[in-house]
């Protein structure tokens, strides 16, 4: 039977524009289990993002609890959060977030760093992950030398560096073709295969399709 990994209840977050209070997330409460390959769609303005900010631990609700591993992320510190997000989480945007002035193998190697992680192993380990994802004739190429899709590549293989329980997917295909969008997607279902946790934001149906699970939002409030 597998294990919880994240599990969200009653999660809010507001937002005060003014005299304003604008629901973003509204009481939402879900349970997702180690491997699930997870989507979570819905129109622009529905919440999306605020939801991956949370569940990233990239935000604080305003009410209501999440856990990571049975861990109340909304009782840690600053720093405890962001060594949290080092070791159990890996993102993937939909701009790539790649630095410009680094190349394919340094981009990679970087987030390792901040997990202490020796210079020859750093370099080992990325070198694996961007030969699995087909980019091993690519290491040494800048971003602005690489496809859309060779980028995305990239940017996976960097979320997986630290070996991550968790991989979080903001819109991770909107700058896509449809043929590089499938490529990722299938990408996202064999690691799911192998015990990663994906959750997918977006708005692609097409998309969405490939995960195990696809909940919707919609005024903040989430539903199968």
């Amino acid at each position: 039977m597998k294990q919880t990994i994240i599990q969200l209840k009653n999660v809010h977050k507001d937002y005060k524009i003014g005299d304003t209070i604008i629901p973003a997330v509204d009481g939402v409460d879900l349970e997702i289990k180690q491997g699930d390959f997870i989507a979570i769609v819905g129109p622009s303005g529905s919440g999306k993002s605020t939801m991956m900010n949370l569940v990233g631990a990239l935000d604080l609700a305003t009410k209501g609890d999440i856990f990571l591993d049975d861990v109340n992320i909304e009782h840690l510190h600053e720093s405890e959060l962001a060594q949290l997000r080092g070791k159990k989480i890996g993102f993937v945007f939909q701009t790539f977030n790649l630095i410009p002035t680094l190349t394919a193998l340094e981009n990679v190697m970087l987030p390792m760093i901040f997990q202490n992680v020796e210079l020859e192993e750093r370099k080992e380990r990325a070198t694996k992950l961007l030969a699995d994802l087909g980019l091993g004739e690519r290491l040494k190429h800048l971003p602005s030398e690489l496809s859309g899709g060779e980028r995305q590549r990239v940017a996976l293989a960097r979320a997986l560096a630290n070996d991550p329980e968790v991989i979080l997917a903001d819109e991770p295909t909107g700058n896509l073709d449809s043929k590089r969008s499938k490529e990722i997607a299938e990408m996202f279902v064999k690691l799911s295969k192998q015990g990663k946790t994906i959750i997918l934001v977006t708005h692609d149906l097409d998309i969405a399709k490939y995960a195990s699970k696809v909940y919707k939002l919609k005024d903040g409030r989430i539903s199968k």
